[in-house]
This record gives C-alpha cells, sequence and structure tokens, in this order.
C-alpha cells in the first residue's frame, strides 16, 4: 500500500562553535536524530556534512559531549563552561542564501496550526530567523552586503507562507491521492529506498506484526515551492528528511456543522513562483508562457466523521486566476489612475498563449474553460484591446486541437453590467458558473452513495464524471481574468466556488439538492472566506485590499463601503507608484533571478527586469524550432480529457520510498496528528478553535430547530457589516502584516498554535419566555431511513424481543460477583446457570488465583533459566547412552 511519507526532522536546534554549526534534527518523540555539520572557516562557500546515520537518543547525547569536551578551552576549565553555544530552536529549514559575502543560513523559529487535511497538519509560518554561517575571523566585509539583506528580509515570511510535514501542498489533493501509475518500488525514477530499521522504532512498534507500506515522497511542483532557490546548494548533500518545501498565498479552514456532524471546508491558494511580481510592473506572460498573478485556488470539503484521508469521503474543486497570456503592459511613466494598454509585440502564432494553455493541459486535463470578465464595449478602447487579442489567440489554438478537448471562451462584461440598476451581476454569473463546474466536475474519492442514487437531481446527473483509479476525478479546470485579476475575479471566483461547494455537498450526503442558497450560514462563510482570499491576494499583488467586494456586487453593501472603498484605491495607487519597485526587486532576489557579483551593476541600479523573467531573451535563445500548429505535447494530448500528471504520477522526476509498517511514525499520520507520546488536552486541538457556522446558529434564538441547520435561508447581517461600527484592521492577512515589511526577527522557538477566531456570542430573544415551544416531530426534521438508504424500520417480533432479553440477562449475570447472596437468588429466578471454564480456583475478572506448579515443571524451568545463563550442561548418562543406540543404528 502507497502512503504519504512523514519527515522526521520536525524539531531543530542549531549548536554554534568556533569552526562548525551543528544542527541536530528530530522527530517530535525524540526517538530519531539527524546530524548536519557547516563548516563555518570558508568564506564564501558553503560546506555541509551529513553521514546520513539516524542516531538513537543515547548516541546523540554521546555525540554532544564529545562535541563539549572536544572545543572546551585548554586553560582552567571553569565548571559549567560548555564547548558550544545552543544558538535557536526551530521547526525546519528554509533554505540557504548569499549575497556578497558568506552563506546565511534561514531557520523557521515559530508556526502555527492553521488547516487540517484529514490527519495532516498545515502550518503557517509565524517567524523566522536568519543566521550567518562563517565565523568573524574568516569574515570579509562588503559595503553593499547589509542592503542586499535588507531587500530580502523585505519578503516578509510570516506573512502567508505555509509548509507541511506530511501532506504535499504544491500538488492538489487530486493528485495526492491517485495512485502511481506503476508500482513505486519497482520505477526506476526513484531517487533511494530506504528499509526500516527495527531497532531504531518506538516502544509502541516492537513486536507488532503490521503489514508492510511503501512511504513515497513525490517530487513537488517547483512552480508552487517558493524556497526551490534557496534549497539548491543542499538539496542534493543531504538526507530527503531535511527538505521542506514552503507555499506562498492563501488558506484557512472553517467547520459547517450540520446537527452535530462536522463537514470540514478548506481554501488553499497556490501563488506561481513564476513571473511573480506586483501589479503594473507585471503584466501578461513572459517569453515562457508564465503569467502575471498566476493563483490556483484548491476547495476541500471533507465529512470529518472519518478523519484518515485513505477511508474518509472527501471532495475537492480546483480553479485558476492570471494575467492574459499576452506580451502587454500599462505605461507607469506618466502619473495617471488608469495608465493605456498596449500591446508590447504581435504574436500571430499565439506562442505565448499555446506554452502557457500547454502547461495547463498537463495539469489539468480537459476542457480548459476561459471567464474574460474584461470589458467587452468601449468608447475608447481600453480593455478592449487586451480582450480582442486574447480571443483571437483562443482562436487560433482551438484550429489545431480536437473538437472535445478544445478550449472553452466566454466572456461577461461585468463591469458594464453592474451599472445597471436591475441587472443582478450575481445570477448572471452563477448561471455561468453552473455551466463551467458541470463541464470540469470535481475530485471525489468514493463512489455515489446510495442516497443520491434513489433520489437523482437533474442538476447533478448533467455533472462531468470522469473516472481514474476507482474515483471521480476533475478534468480541465476554470480559468477566470480580467484586467488586474483582482475585485471581479475573486467575486466570479466566490460565486464558482459557491455552485461547486452545493455539488461537494450533495454528492457527500448532506444536501438533498445541489443548490445552496446565498442568505445561509454555509454560503456567508464561504462569502467571508474567498473576501479574506481576495484580500491576501490583492494585498500581494496590488499592494490593498479588495476595492470592490462580494456585498458591492451584490449591491447590498451599505453607503459607509464607499469612503472605505476611496481609502483602499488611494492605498492601492500609493502602493503601485511607491513601493513596487523595491518590492520587485525583494521579490527578484528572495526567487534567486538576480544573485549578486561584485563585478556586476548591483540590483536596485537595474533599470528593467525584463532580462531576469525573460530566459529566451537573456540567453539569446531563438525560437526557431517552435511549432506553430502542434503547440501541445503529444504525451499530454494523448492521455486528455485526463491531466498528464496525474496519469504519469510515479515515472517521471525523482521520489523516495520508504519500506516500513504502516504503524511506523513515518507512515502513519496517525502518531502525527494524536501525538500519543505526548500529554494533551481537547482544549489545546486545533479543531477545538476552528471558525465555526455554529457561532451564527447558537446567537440565534429561535423556536424552530430547523433554523439551527447552516443551509436555513436567515436575514442577518454579514461579518463585514457588522464590523462597520468597529475599527477595522486595514490589513486582512493572517500575519496582520503587509508582504513587503521585513520580519520582527523574534528568537522564540516555541510552537505558536494559537487559537483561530472563535465568537459564540449570546443574544437574548426577541420573543417572549411566555411564548410555548412548538414541539417539531423528528420526520419532520430528518429524512427516514428507507428514504435515506432503502431500508425501512419496523418493530421486531416476540421471538426477537425474547432473544434479546435473555442476552441481557447473561450479561447481567455474568458480572455479578458468585459471594453475593443476592445474585444468588436472581440466578435461580432467571434460571440461568454460570459454568466455570477456566481451571482456577476463582473465576473473576479482578481476583486470579495462579494455578499449583509441580515439583518436576519447577526443576525443568530451573534448568531452562540455568542453561540461558550458563550455557549448556553436560548431557546425563541417560541421554548418553539413548544418543549412542542413534548413532548405531544410523551406521547400520
Amino acid at each position: 500500500m502507497e502512503v504519504p511519507l512523514i519527515s522526521c526532522m520536525q524539531r531543530i536546534v542549531l549548536y554554534e562553535t568556533t569552526a562548525r554549526f551543528y544542527i541536530v534534527g528530530s522527530n517530535n518523540n525524540e526517538t530519531r536524530f539527524r546530524v548536519l555539520k557547516i563548516d563555518r572557516t570558508e568564506p564564501r562557500e558553503l560546506n555541509i556534512h551529513d553521514d546520513g546515520i539516524e542516531y538513537s537518543q543515547k548516541e546523540i547525547r554521546n555525540l554532544l559531549q564529545m562535541i563539549d569536551a572536544g572545543n572546551k578551552p585548554r586553560q582552567a576549565q571553569k565548571p559549567g563552561q560548555c564547548g558550544y553555544i545552543r544558538t535557536v530552536s526551530a521547526f525546519g529549514i528554509v533554505g540557504f542564501v548569499r549575497f556578497l559575502e558568506g552563506y546565511y543560513i534561514l531557520l523557521i523559529t515559530k508556526r502555527q496550526k492553521i488547516a487540517l487535511i484529514g490527519y495532516h497538519t498545515v502550518y503557517k509560518i509565524e517567524d523566522t530567523r536568519m543566521v550567518y554561517i562563517p565565523n568573524d575571523g574568516v569574515r570579509k566585509v562588503n559595503s553593499d552586503e547589509s542592503r542586499y539583506v535588507k531587500m530580502f528580509l523585505n519578503i516578509d515570511l510570516s506573512s502567508n507562507f505555509y509548509f507541511s510535514y506530511s501532506y504535499d501542498l504544491t500538488h492538489t489533493l487530486q493528485y495526492n491521492l491517485a495512485p502511481s501509475c506503476s508500482g513505486v518500488g519497482h520505477s526506476t525514477s526513484q531517487r533511494e529506498m530506504v528499509c526500516t530499521d527495527q531497532s531504531k522504532t518506538s516502544g509502541c512498534e516492537k513486536n507488532r506484526k503490521t503489514d508492510v507500506v511503501l512511504g513515497v515522497q513525490h517530487h513537488p511542483t517547483y512552480k508552487y515551492a517558493w524556497n526551490t532557490y534557496l534549497m539548491e546548494p543542499f538539496v542534493e548533500v543531504v538526507h530527503p528528511d531535511w527538505l521542506m518545501y514552503i507555499t506562498h498565498g492563501f488558506i484557512t479552514q472553517s467547520n459547517i456543522v450540520v446537527y452535530g456532524k462536522s463537514i470540514y471546508l478548506t481554501l488553499i491558494a497556490r501563488r506561481s513562483n513564476q513571473f511573480a511580481g506586483t501589479r503594473f510592473l507585471k503584466r501578461g506572460a513572459n517569453c515562457e508562457g508564465e503569467v502575471a498573478n498566476d493563483v490556483e485556488t484548491e476547495q476541500i470539503v471533507h465529512d470529518a466523521s472519518i478523519m484518515p484521508l485513505e477511508k474518509a469521503r472527501i471532495t475537492s474543486f480546483v480553479q485558476l486566476r492570471g494575467s492574459m497570456p499576452l506580451y502587454w503592459s500599462q505605461d507607469i511613466s506618466k502619473i495617471m489612475p488608469k495608465p493605456m494598454i498596449g500591446l508590447d509585440q504581435p504574436d500571430p502564432y499565439a506562442h505565448v498563449a499555446g506554452q502557457h494553455f500547454g502547461r495547463v493541459l498537463s495539469r489539468y486535463g480537459a476542457p480548459i474553460v476561459i471567464l474574460n470578465l474584461a470589458k467587452s464595449k468601449e468608447k475608447k478602447k481600453h480593455e478592449m484591446i487586451i480582450s480582442e487579442e486574447f480571443k483571437n489567440a483562443v482562436d487560433y489554438l482551438n484550429q489545431f486541437l480536437a473538437s472535445e478537448h478544445r478550449i472553452q471562451y466566454k466572456s461577461f462584461d461585468m463591469a458594464r453590467h453592474v451599472n445597471k440598476r436591475t441587472a443582478d451581476v450575481l445570477a448572471r454569473l452563477a448561471v455561468i458558473a453552473e455551466d463551467c463546474v458541470k463541464k470540469t466536475g470535481f475530485f471525489h474519492n468514493k463512489p455515489t452513495l446510495y442516497c443520491n442514487q434513489l433520489r437523482t437531481d437533474k442538476r447533478f446527473k448533467g455533472l462531468t464524471q470522469n473516472q481514474f483509479g476507482g474515483t471521480t476525478v476533475q478534468t480541465g479546470v476554470v480559468r477566470t481574468n480580467c484586467v488586474d485579476c483582482l475585485d471581479r475575479t475573486n467575486t466570479a471566483q466566490f460565486i464558482i466556488a459557491k455552485c461547486a461547494l452545493g455539488f461537494q455537498l450533495y454528492s457527500l450526503g448532506v444536501l438533498d439538492s445541489p443548490d445552496l442558497q446565498f442568505n445561509t450560514d454555509c454560503a456567508r462563510m464561504l462569502e467571508e472566506m474567498y473576501e479574506d482570499h481576495g484580500d491576501t491576494l490583492a494585498l500581494q499583488y496590488g499592494g490593498s485590499q479588495l476595492v470592490h467586494r462580494i456585498e458591492s456586487y451584490r449591491k447590498m453593501a451599505p453607503w459607509t463601503f464607499h469612503s472605505r472603498d476611496i481609502i483602499q484605491t488611494v492605498s492601492r495607487y500609493y502602493s503601485n507608484i511607491i513601493s513596487d519597485a523595491d518590492k520587485q526587486n525583494a521579490i527578484n532576489l528572495f526567487l534567486g533571478l538576480y544573485q549578486p557579483h561584485e563585478d556586476e551593476n548591483p540590483l536596485w541600479e537595474i533599470t528593467t527586469d525584463f532580462y531576469l523573467h525573460n530566459v529566451v531573451a537573456r540567453e539569446g535563445m531563438t525560437e526557431q524550432d517552435h511549432n506553430y500548429s502542434q503547440w501541445w505535447d503529444v504525451p499530454v494530448a494523448r492521455c486528455l480529457p485526463l491531466p498528464y500528471d496525474q496519469v504519469s504520477k510515479g515515472t517521471t522526476g525523482k521520489h523516495i520510498v520508504v519500506k516500513s509498517s504502516k504503524d511506523d511514525e513515518r507512515t502513519s499520520a496517525f502518531w502525527d496528528y494524536y501525538k500519543p507520546y505526548e500529554l494533551t488536552s481537547l482544549e489545546e486541538l486545533y479543531a477545538s478553535h476552528m471558525q465555526t457556522t455554529l457561532r451564527n446558529s447558537v446567537s440565534r434564538s429561535s423556536t424552530d430547530l430547523t433554523q439551527s441547520s447552516p443551509f436555513a435561508v436567515h436575514s442577518r447581517a454579514s461579518r463585514r457589516q457588522d464590523e462597520m461600527g468597529k475599527t477595522i484592521d486595514p490589513n486582512p492577512n493572517v500575519s496582520g502584516k503587509d508582504a513587503s515589511l521585513a520580519s520582527d526577527g523574534s528568537d522564540s522557538g516555541s510552537d505558536s498554535d494559537r487559537d483561530a477566531d472563535f465568537d459564540v456570542s449570546e443574544t437574548s430573544s426577541d420573543e417572549p419566555e411566555e411564548q410555548e415551544k412548538k414541539h417539531i416531530p423528528l420526520k419532520d426534521m430528518f429524512p427516514t431511513m428507507e428514504e435515506s438508504y432503502g431500508v425501512s424500520i419496523h418493530n421486531p417480533d416476540k421471538h426477537s424481543i425474547m432473544v434479546y432479553k435473555r442476552y441481557i440477562q447473561i450479561g447481567q449475570n455474568a458480572t455479578r460477583s458468585p459471594e453475593d447472596k443476592h445474585s444468588v437468588g436472581s440466578l435461580r429466578k432467571t434460571g440461568t446457570t454460570l459454568i466455570r471454564r477456566s481451571i482456577f480456583s476463582l473465576d473473576s475478572s479482578e481476583h486470579v488465583t495462579p494455578p499449583t506448579v509441580n515439583r518436576k515443571s519447577k526443576d525443568f524451568y530451573a534448568a531452562c533459566i540455568k542453561t540461558g545463563q550458563e550455557g549448556p550442561q553436560s548431557p546425563s548418562m541417560h541421554s548418553m547412552a539413548v544418543y549412542r543406540d542413534y548413532v548405531q543404528k544410523l551406521r547400520r
């Protein structure tokens, strides 16, 4: 069986001596240890040594004692003086970086639990620390070093960067749960095969006969791993347990409580590190087809009644946003609110768009549904310039693709419709969203429920349901864009997500129809999640929160929102004009697009970063070998409508395989989630503090119990309207800081698992207490067993009742003590006689008298003990005579 591989290096301590850094990593229960040695005598090079040995707790103590003894000064040693310094405690290594002097190591010093995906925990980075490696004796000072360090720290890793020890955040849930196309244990592309050393396992694992499983760690999607460049210096020289990839974007999670049943709703937004940057400085696409503001948003709905992903019912839906894949930009040399849009160079054969959609087909399959929200009618062409060019590029590419897999282009002038008083923009978007979701489908890891087979819904029947590996998979993706891919795009993505959520809940058997109403606690929670999602992505790319929120397009926002919109517009304009250049330089430095050298111009003197983001132009490569009609890869086309990346899983790239038992902590997510080696309480669990729909239903006073359902329609003010009278933090992201600000550099090494917002307010009822509560029978609240499962419940017959009563009597009599006089009388009355089957004199679950052992058995046992302690004894005369007779018979 194939399961995800869990990293054992979850706690790290950095020890410092004059000549070396020692990095000691361990698992959570401190039974497995590894050590890295970093040379500090090299001023510019990075020398890392990994001995590849896994140490026990006793062995690592002896090793530290040796390091201590070898580094103490030779003079008179003071009592308590140590030969090394414990510099910092951390939870992972982000990577190594060098500017003009020596290397720095970047460590995660504080983390926060942000989501649960089955047993897998997702953490948000709360604080980091950057430590300079070379010692002061060999350091060569450069005047520009401090400026590069300050610029590098402008990428605040405590602002929306995430990681997990057991779950690959760079891949979708559909990919992570998909089986490898061939046995990974026999794959030629694997990096290494590691076998379990039973002597190193914990006490709970010893002497346990379990099935053998393969812990597999596939190569990540480097497009969404933001520390790929930082890990280059050591990725090939250390054990894979040290490697940890971080993602950038947005992650949030909420709990939809349906009459006590928990449904976890998780939102994961992955921002691409390709052609990454700020709003006006990164538009369109580069020469390789990578677009600006490229974000993949995944919506996971998990029935949390069963936590393990391989046994639970879990669904996911993925959608995409990104700039139009064209060579276009806006001139910001003149100060104006809306700089003119212009096409930088012609692309008659849609080469850039072809490269972009080729990658989209490989990752998501077909069809690709484009929802273009840019303006389609303008008196003076502005957005129409790129909209028309985008439509022409799609038409050109569709000529050479099979008709059933062609790119589907939909245009909706959202700005024009919202200005109409009678137009319902979201209703129009809902129709488009349902059509898009039906064409791509969504992922579901289990077969269709029997209740859904009994009461089939017409809308659900029209859904595309392609099968792969025994699961229903999503084939294709909805790609939404406007000009900035911020305000309009976020609202459209919310409507698409709301439609998909209805289908996901219906497939889990939670809803009897895939129609999810707006004014429900569930839809309101989803709206709040997407507003936070949009605010965070807008801050990262545009420098401010959303200017036009979802409520604005619903035309429900109060008049006070207009002043807020003006403030956000001014904030975005100021950020674009003043601070975008510095943020762009920090991104280029962090991602390794620019690497400082003493004989080259510094980063702040470069007038344009065009050649940093366009490898073809920088290296002088030509595009003569490009096929202008076959813009896709042949293996990708053969797999359609299925995604090629999923179909070829396990055959491409490097992956790690560990052969172990299913109870090994490296392959059992149960150990990582419950931590049986630690003393914990229910109040400390993340699930106890997760944001939930109960905050609304508890505060709402009603005699109708059906109104406590998260799918009941209510006319209650939204969270944004409730907060209008309060001071609103201008930054909505999780860390509470702008992405361009540097970290405070806290040295705290403690795990900061802070509670999520959980507000349960009690409000007084509007109705008088004297009013009689209306009784609601269960049949009005819940469907019958026959309606749900096709089985009706009847009263048992007399024979079944007699058998049941007899069973209860036997159970009651079996638990009574024979010495109890009352119990003897009751035994006679009921006619139950219990016959002892035990050889013990007293048959009780509390007291057991051991049986008598004869002299011969005692002597035999003593002889066995003596043999084990002193070795074999001389045989007796009788045994020698028997042996001689046996040998003589063999000779005959």
